[in-house]
């Protein structure tokens, strides 16, 4: 069985639910697990505005309000955990991923796993570590969106894709912890949860930072 899967053309503005938003308990799971083969230095480690990428993610969503931040690494990755530590950023709050060579979707997955999460949590946001470039207002349009339908993944889209972050509501982040998918898009058409796909202006959802022509062009065009 699949879930539903809707597409929504126009949500209420952030702003008029900014009380709403604001109360609702937030874990965000930043994916740092990756390799950066393609561009040939660490990307989290990469300046970007004031700090680093990782810096202004988490920044970006201490900003949001979420209720609990956490980065998926790799076991040893001492470059990244130093910056980490430079930032104050919570050992308790850092997911070694053991499997990380499999991919993105073991991380999504040992997140999901993790037994390290707050309680209260009614809500959980997958992070790509390579879009310090999203506006904010787009973020703050997908934190409305969950909102007004607290049981759906929420999804933005841009030129007729889905794109990242994913927002997930409790059932489907706990769905993860057992799918047989292997990918995160294979498990978001299988999932039982329904689903929201909200089309948005920014065309920073088109790009991931993966080789330095990507992130010449980030730096230029949105930083």
């Amino acid at each position: 069985m699949t879930g539903r899967f809707t597409k929504v053309s126009a949500i209420r503005p952030a702003r008029a639910l900014k009380s709403k938003t604001s109360r609702r308990a937030l874990g965000v799971v930043i994916l740092a697990a990756g390799e950066s083969s393609r561009m040939g230095r660490p990307k989290l480690l990469l300046p970007w505005k004031k700090t680093s990428i990782i810096g202004h993610l988490i920044g970006q969503w201490h900003a949001l309000q979420a209720e609990q931040i956490c980065v998926v690494l790799r076991p040893g990755d001492w470059p990244l955990n130093a910056e980490l530590d430079r930032l104050g950023f919570p050992h308790r709050n850092r997911i070694e991923n053991p499997e990380s060579k499999r991919g993105m979707f073991s991380s999504v997955q040992c997140a999901a796993n993790w037994d390290g999460w707050e309680k209260n949590l009614d809500a959980w946001a997958i992070i790509l570590g390579d879009q310090p470039h999203l506006r904010p207002d787009t973020l703050r349009e997908l934190l409305t969106l969950g909102c007004e339908h607290p049981d759906a993944i929420c999804q933005p889209s841009h030129g007729g894709h889905t794109r990242h972050p994913v927002f997930l509501p409790p059932a489907a982040f706990a769905e993860l912890r057992n799918t047989r998918a292997k990918t995160l898009k294979d498990f978001l058409q299988q999932t039982s949860c329904r689903r929201l796909e909200h089309s948005v202006a920014d065309p920073g959802l088109a790009v991931d930072l993966d080789r330095p022509e990507d992130y010449e062009l980030a730096v230029k065009s949105w930083r």
